[in-house]
């Protein structure tokens, strides 16, 4: 038996007894399950709503971005990724025993995130958890992980699959901007809830645009009506019109829970965008970077130089980007076009990766500058940047763009604030 083989029957051994606990301790505790998924904007979502819930219930969110067959069991059982430490996995079983067999004061309400990155994925994750609400944050043209599934069709119907394990009447929450979320709910008995900026939003945005505080953006502002009731929404620390919807949603996941608009817009005061989702840092000389560096699909890119093309008082727009991987037939199309887009909302565009040196090819004024890698081009920005400056930096997860946010730094101690910090990243 080969060692690849080995490593496989291993991984599907370990994700088959996480199943089984996961399963048996939701059976014991039955809690209230809220399921967040979609192509983007996952993890804010979930967190958003979990801030707002967190005002009524004992609630457990997911934590990062742990969404997989093994987030979720982690996350079920309270426990945190043993990774390859065998210590560490003897101990997560003596605690999921321990909640099957002892008292335990168990939380009320989960909040979990859920992802597909092959076909197949939410099956298994809705084998062990069944959702009573669901939450849908977008399914673009282009959606991320492409190359593993016959079509974008495929992968937008696995991301909406978690709706079609809810109850008659139960609440299945949507982008009202979203053609084919919407489209997928009319096959549905759910009761559907809809969010967004269209008239028939029952939680409508509106005025969406950056928040300032003593003339230095802060964030993000939109106005909100939700039946009789209206208020304003600001999020704090992170810029983008991605960045209102997460906060949309979850007052849409309040309004299903009967909890008030002025209430629920209260807690979100606390909520702040995870880290490497548009997240604002302060650079060298005086710069602004926009750190959007955990990860990179065509519609994030496209939504984030939106951003950048928009940020007031900027001087200087530099969009720092890395290859978008995982996009399979569409690689090329879809570079060319971010490209073309690059060109037209920056000053300047830093290509990082193989893949990105089509955006030197594609139209467009700005003047691009290739770099192999993030090293490289860490290096060679941490010397070039001025006051004035607002950097983009964005790019799929293993181009590790975080690297050239942590190098553009002006505080170093503000790297506990990027993603990818932790040991096992290197």
């Amino acid at each position: 038996m080969t060692i690849h083989l080995m490593k496989k029957l291993s991984k599907f051994l370990l994700a088959s007894i996480l199943a089984l606990l996961a399963g048996a301790v939701i059976r014991r505790y039955k809690p209230r399950i809220v399921m967040v998924t979609g192509s983007v904007g996952k993890t804010s979502t979930k967190d958003a709503v979990a801030a707002v819930l967190a005002t009524r219930f004992l609630v457990r969110k997911s934590e990062k971005s742990f969404n997989s067959e093994f987030g979720v069991p982690f996350t079920i059982l309270g426990v945190e990724n043993p990774w390859n430490n065998p210590f560490a996995w003897f101990s997560l079983l003596k605690q999921a025993v321990a909640l099957l067999v002892l008292p335990n004061h168990y939380p009320n309400l989960l909040v979990l995130e859920v992802g597909a990155d092959r076909p197949g994925d939410l099956a298994r994750i809705l084998r062990i958890a069944t959702p009573g609400v669901v939450v849908i944050t977008c399914l673009p043209d282009v959606p991320v992980h492409v190359e593993a599934y016959a079509s974008p069709e495929a992968v937008r119907d696995e991301e909406f699959s978690p709706a079609y394990g809810l109850a008659p009447s139960a609440p299945l929450i949507i982008s009202a901007d979203d053609q084919y979320a919407r489209e997928r709910a009319l096959r549905t008995p759910a009761r559907v809830v809809l969010y967004g900026s269209t008239p028939d939003a029952d939680v409508r945005v509106s005025g969406i645009d950056f928040y300032s505080e003593e003339g230095k953006v802060i964030g993000m502002q939109a106005q909100v009506v939700a039946g009789e009731e209206h208020g304003t929404l600001v999020v704090r620390g992170s810029v983008g019109m991605t960045q209102v919807f997460p906060g949309a949603a979850a007052l849409a996941v309040a309004r299903v829970f009967e909890i008030p608009l002025a209430e629920a817009l209260k807690a979100l005061e606390a909520y702040e965008p995870p880290p490497g989702r548009g997240r604002l840092l302060a650079g060298k000389n005086g710069a602004i970077i926009v750190d959007d560096s955990y990860n990179a699909s065509p519609i994030a890119v496209e939504k984030a130089l939106a951003t950048l093309r928009t940020f007031p008082h900027a001087l200087r727009r530099i969009a720092v980007l890395g290859d978008m991987l995982e996009l399979g037939r569409y690689s090329v199309a879809e570079h060319s076009r971010i490209g073309e887009l690059a060109r037209t909302s920056a000053d300047l565009v830093v290509a990082v990766g193989i893949r990105a040196r089509a955006f030197a090819q594609a139209p467009g004024t700005a003047e691009v500058i290739l770099f192999d890698n993030a090293h490289a081009a860490a290096i060679a920005l941490a010397t070039e940047i001025r006051s004035g400056d607002v950097i983009l930096v964005k790019g799929s997860q293993s181009i590790r763009t975080e690297r050239i946010v942590k190098a553009l730094l002006e505080n170093t101690a503000d790297a506990c604030r990027i993603v990818r910090q932790e040991k096992r990243w290197g």
